[in-house]
């Protein structure tokens, strides 16, 4: 079954102006006075959840493993009359940048489940070296405790319009023996209330538990840390119950390992 991430321009579908506008709002609040110039997105797929910080003044740089994914993301910063500096890798070895640093280092997407637990530690390892003393880590992620809990299978999408066609996107979640998670990801299109079109992706997920990286953020020497549900305006407080959260920590320059 093929993978979203190879589609571009269905994963983009769900993209518009006022989507745009909200994540930039949504930045704003929840970095609120933190002094970031330069950001590096280690999970930049197509560029949507941080294209938007351009508009803050932050410079974006990112890196991601479809090229697929890349190549749209030049186009929609081009489109924005923007420069976006991009390379292909995996957020497991980030030796692209060199000993570059930046403000604030990211994943985005709820990326890091991708891979395995120790593979995440590892990411995190990664990002670390590229963030300025003082500097700022970040990632968001679905809540897998609160999926695992409650074993929930289905997440539903509102129905959105593109070009006049109405799509529909419903996500079914298969919880492997493994522990794993697999994700199929069902839309549909339809003109005149009939379906005309069908697309089946399927995306493969190891849920991990929030302790394990608050532990190697505070091993790695980074404090101050903050956990916000995403987007962060969502009132509820009780990560019990949080569907989505965003982390952001600063690296001490008395703890930071790397200076």
């Amino acid at each position: 079954m093929s993978q979203l991430y190879d589609r571009a321009e269905i994963y983009d579908l769900i993209e518009s102006e006022k989507r745009t506008e909200i994540i930039r709002r949504d930045w704003k609040r929840f970095l609120g006075d933190r002094e970031i110039r330069s950001l590096l997105d280690v999970s930049i797929g197509t560029g949507g959840m941080t294209l938007p910080l351009q508009e803050l003044g932050i410079e974006v740089y990112g890196s991601d493993l479809s090229e697929a994914m890349l190549a749209r993301c030049r186009m929609k910063a081009a489109a924005k009359n923007k420069e976006v500096e991009l390379r292909r890798s995996d957020f497991r070895d980030l030796s692209c940048w060199g000993d570059r640093l930046f403000d604030c280092v990211v994943s985005t997407g709820n990326a890091l489940a991708y891979v395995s637990n120790e593979d995440v530690l590892t990411a995190l390892e990664r990002m670390d070296a590229h963030v300025r003393p003082g500097g700022y880590l970040c990632f968001d992620s679905r809540n897998w405790e609160l999926i695992q809990r409650e074993k929930q299978r289905f997440y539903f999408y509102d129905p959105f319009f593109h070009n006049g066609t109405r799509v529909n996107l419903v996500q079914v979640w298969d919880h492997d023996p493994d522990g794993s998670i697999t994700f199929n990801l069902l839309y549909t299109f339809e003109q005149n209330e009939k379906i005309v079109q069908r697309e089946i992706f399927e995306e493969h997920y190891h849920p991990f538990p929030l302790r394990i990286v608050k532990e190697k953020l505070s091993d790695l020497g980074y404090e101050e840390l903050s956990l916000r549900p995403f987007p962060c305006d969502i009132p509820e407080t009780d990560f019990e119950k949080m569907e989505w959260y965003r982390v952001i920590a600063r690296k001490t320059r008395e703890n930071c390992m790397n200076l």
